[in-house]
């Protein structure tokens, strides 16, 4: 079966000249790296290009350490005095009807500083409590506050269900676009 569709779609179809024969021509659409510079990027989620460095990479994702499978094997420096150089964490909740994010501190557990659509004052001036500019307020008003706090650098870490795109990518965007330096660990 397969065999016969193909030879109906070399024998007609679109044609480019290729010498003696007349060879189907195909349009494949190229999508990578070439030579190590982006070929065709994709546009991010907000309508502008996504930031890249001179390597190709995003400027505020790392990689994420790999677990020890050990528990009691030896800790690195790194490893122990990560909650301490990184002390401050992001969360972000996002639902059907509201979103929430907050800066906790890692060694204390305390909430340094909180935003959710679901306050009065914020949901007062919202069309909506769930759509992309309600993430971009969101993200403003946590950090207006982390920065009444003295709070300057996060780090965020996606829950194994969430991806790292959309809602949740407003929100850090809208963090870092607002003086809050924000480190996004992914797998």
């Amino acid at each position: 079966m397969l065999k016969q569709v193909l030879d109906k779609v070399l024998n007609k179809g679109p044609f480019a000249n290729g010498g003696d024969k007349l060879r189907p021509c195909f349009y494949v659409p190229i999508r990578g790296f070439h030579s190590g510079q982006v070929y065709c990027a994709p546009r991010s989620f907000f309508g502008v290009e996504d930031f890249l460095d001179d390597d190709n990479s995003r400027p505020y994702t790392y990689q994420k350490e790999k677990k020890s499978k050990n528990p009691n094997k030896h800790m690195s420096f790194k490893q122990r005095t990560k909650a301490y150089m990184e002390p401050f964490t992001l969360d972000v909740f996002i639902s059907k009807r509201f979103v929430s994010a907050s800066l906790t501190h890692r060694v204390t557990s305390k909430q340094v500083a909180v935003a959710g659509t679901n306050s009065k004052d914020i949901k007062a001036a919202l069309r909506s409590r769930s759509d992309i500019p309600a993430c971009l307020a969101i993200g403003r008003i946590l950090a207006e506050r982390a920065r009444e706090a003295d709070v300057y650098t996060a780090s965020y870490t996606p829950r194994e269900r969430d991806k790292f795109e959309g809602k949740i990518r407003a929100v850090v965007q809208s963090l870092i676009d607002n003086g809050i330096d924000v480190k996004v660990y992914l797998d």
